[in-house]
Parts: C-alpha cells; structure tokens; sequence
C-alpha cells in the first residue's frame, strides 16, 4: 500500500490519526470535482506525486475528464473552467506560493465574488490541509495507490 522513508502512521500513530480525522472534517461541502480541482492544483505546485495520483483517481470517480485534469497546469491559459473554479485555482495557487509571493487582492476580491465568507474559510482550511498533505508525502516520500488504499479502508470500515 505505502512505501516511504518513513511512515508517519507508523511513528506517530495518534497525531496521524488526528491529522487524517482534521482532512476529513474540512473536506465537506464543495463539489466533489472542485476540491479535488483545487487538490490537484497545490500537489503541482508542490510536486507531490503521490497526492496528485491520489486527487486525479478521485476527481475520475467523481466524474472530472481527462482534459481539464490535464491542462490544471495550465488552468489560467486553458478553456473550459468557470470563473468560480478560476477564483478557487487562484487562491489555491496564491495561499500554496505564499512564501514567494504575496497573495494579491485580486485573488482576494474574485474569491469574494465567487464563495460565501463560509465558503471563504472552508476553501482555505481545504488549501491548508492539502498543502500539509503534500509535505508530509514529499518529506517523507510516501507513495500509495489509491485503489488498494480505498480498498484497505474500506476492508477497515467493516
């Protein structure tokens, strides 16, 4: 399921634990497609592979195409996102680039045009989240597959 340098599960299971019980509080009511959209986006920025594998896989089961997964990259050039998706990929890359740049009130105004004031919070706890996702897979080199991992936690559900 996981080969790393270190698994964090494994050395710190209860902070591990809490961490993965945080993502799941925060990850809850956007469209599907969006935060895994906005998933995607920070692990390029961040050249998670492991998370972007992981967000791809679920964005596909929620229904997202191939084209858009692949020209995230190059959301700001490309057709086919609306301008929420545009305003969410903005913050995203804005909050995610912070210590290089500062986050300009142009991503703050279109977010507000775009997103309730909840909206606002939740979208930026999710950007937070992935943000810390992303460096513990790459610090640690963690790498998964999604579908024995949803298998393993479904095996675990039971």
């Amino acid at each position: 399921m996981m080969s790393a340098r270190l698994d964090p599960f494994a050395a710190a299971p209860s902070s591990m634990k809490a961490w993965s019980e945080l993502s799941a509080a925060i990850d809850c009511g956007f469209d599907p497609t969006l935060a895994e959209l906005v998933q995607i986006r920070a692990s390029q920025i961040n050249g998670c592979a492991n998370c972007i594998n992981w967000h791809a896989s679920a964005a596909r089961e929620h229904g997202e195409s191939e084209e858009r997964i692949y020209l995230l990259a190059a959301w700001r050039e490309a057709r086919g996102f609306s301008e929420r998706e545009r305003a969410a990929l903005a913050w995203t890359d804005a909050l995610t680039r912070i210590s290089t740049q500062p986050v300009g009130s142009s991503a703050r105004q279109e977010l507000a045009a775009h997103f309730s004031d909840d909206e606002q919070v939740k979208l930026t706890l999710m950007v937070n989240i992935i943000n810390g996702w992303n460096r513990l897979a790459v610090g640690f080199g963690l790498w998964s597959d999604p579908a024995v991992a949803r298998k393993g936690i479904q095996t675990a559900a039971r």
